[in-house]
């Protein structure tokens, strides 16, 4: 009988190993909803200018600041065509980044916006089986701006949901529900069991639903009691007992039953608006968001009712954070300023640990791989630190464009959407797989 060399073995053994820790990226902030990756060959180092470590880089249509989402050899991205006024869902070939196919969604006037928005925020998410997007649609009417502090008109309009199959087919489109803000449009849907949950916090009815996966049809819709803009996406936990679907948005911090949409508990404030998403490390649930005011929050997690003077571990207010959303990890919090400032907070105690300037403005949440946080800011340029109680800095790569789009990342590469283009990074390592 002939026996395997002990090198094959090994190479063999890595081979499994390597396979078991690759993941799908199937909606915003990842597998978890919390911008981790189990995946230790994630590269450092890239050069946009050089091509160091850039397996591919392919112009993407139109413009927007959604991620993209990773499923086996498919990545979708959503765009908008300004000059058609089209919102379309764009299908990916992943070794290569030819586009496969490309779906109107809606075409409809552009809506009102923040500067820094786009007419295509809202991240998809997929099953493996179909693809869940959503947009504004709006007419041509317009009404004096609410919650703003200079009258103007902006374009009421409605949230549309749709889901579309890996071959383009739409497989439904529904219209849940109403939305006004003067600072336009943002919801990337979230997968539970059967069902896709979608915020809807604006600056009128607000409420969040449940759709059913396979039709569409509303399963259940709740009521935000402060109508209030937010954009922040829920995470889902199984925690204290219960499952329990956390977000901030519209003054107040709360955790839902995502099967039915009943609250568990809620934490009045600390602000009115919030777009950064929670994160949970096991233990507390961290907050790091806020406007006008800027807060971080550790909570915990197994409170009923109002729990706004019991449940809150721990707060600050030194990091001035409002879109990014950070990152929990090794026991440290990073969180990025909007200002281009990252600050290091021990999740235990809430204690400031370090706060440095590392970029001119974040924009995109963070992620975090193999025990490193990586941040990137809005010219492209990301920088990647060991948390610790000292700044620790080990690369900075520059992009060479400018990015809004949050990172993906998906066996062994880094997948970053810039203004113009998407970028598949890749490390030697990872690409010896």
């Amino acid at each position: 009988m002939v026996r395997p060399s002990f090198f094959a073995v090994v190479c063999l053994a890595s081979v499994f190993a390597a396979a078991a820790k690759a993941e799908n990226w199937p909606g915003w902030r990842g597998p978890r909803g919390d911008g981790s990756s189990l995946e230790p060959t994630v590269p450092t180092t890239w050069d946009g200018a050089t091509g160091k470590n850039i397996q591919w880089k392919v112009p993407i249509a139109g413009e927007g600041h959604a991620s993209p989402v990773i499923w086996d050899d498919r990545i979708f991205v959503v765009s908008c065509l300004p000059e058609q006024k089209e919102r379309v869902l764009i299908c990916l070939d992943r070794a290569t980044g030819k586009t496969l196919w490309q779906k109107s969604v809606i075409s409809a006037p552009l809506e009102s916006k923040h500067n820094l928005n786009s007419f295509a925020s809202g991240t998809p998410a997929t099953d493996g089986e179909l693809v869940y997007v959503s947009f504004l649609e709006v007419g041509d009417r317009t009404v004096p701006a609410p919650n703003v502090g200079t009258p103007r008109p902006i374009t009421p309009g409605e949230m549309v949901v749709a889901a579309y199959d890996f071959d383009g087919n739409r497989k439904w489109l529904v219209k849940p529900g109403s939305f006004v803000s003067a600072h336009g449009f943002c919801s990337s849907p979230v997968l539970y069991k059967n069902s896709v949950i979608v915020n809807g916090d604006h600056d009128g009815d607000s409420y969040l639903v449940a759709l059913d996966r396979k039709t569409g049809e509303t399963l259940w819709k709740v009521d935000r009691q402060h109508k209030t803009r937010s954009y922040v996406t829920p995470i889902i936990r199984d925690v204290a007992g219960r499952t329990q679907m956390v977000m901030s948005g519209s003054k107040h911090i709360a955790s839902y039953d995502p099967a039915t949409g009943k609250q568990h508990w809620e934490i009045d404030g600390p602000t009115e608006q919030f777009v950064a998403s929670m994160v949970f490390d096991g233990k507390l649930f961290f907050m790091a968001a806020g406007f006008p005011d800027y807060h971080v929050m550790g909570i915990r997690p197994d409170g009923s009712g109002d729990v706004t003077d019991s449940h809150v571990a721990w707060h600050q207010t030194s990091a001035r954070c409002y879109v990014p959303s950070p990152v929990v990890l090794d026991g440290y919090l990073i969180v990025a300023d909007d200002r281009g400032t990252a600050n290091c907070f021990d999740a235990s105690t809430g204690d400031p640990l370090w706060q440095e300037r590392l970029g001119k403005h974040f924009s995109a949440s963070l992620v975090h791989a193999n025990g490193l946080a990586y941040l990137i800011a809005d010219d492209g340029i990301t920088t990647i630190l060991r948390p610790g109680p000292k700044l620790d800095i080990v690369a900075k790569n520059s992009l060479g464009e400018y990015c809004f789009a949050s990172p993906a990342i998906s066996d062994g590469q880094l997948f970053i959407r810039g203004e113009k283009n998407l970028y598949c990074i890749e490390s030697q390592i990872a690409a010896g797989k």
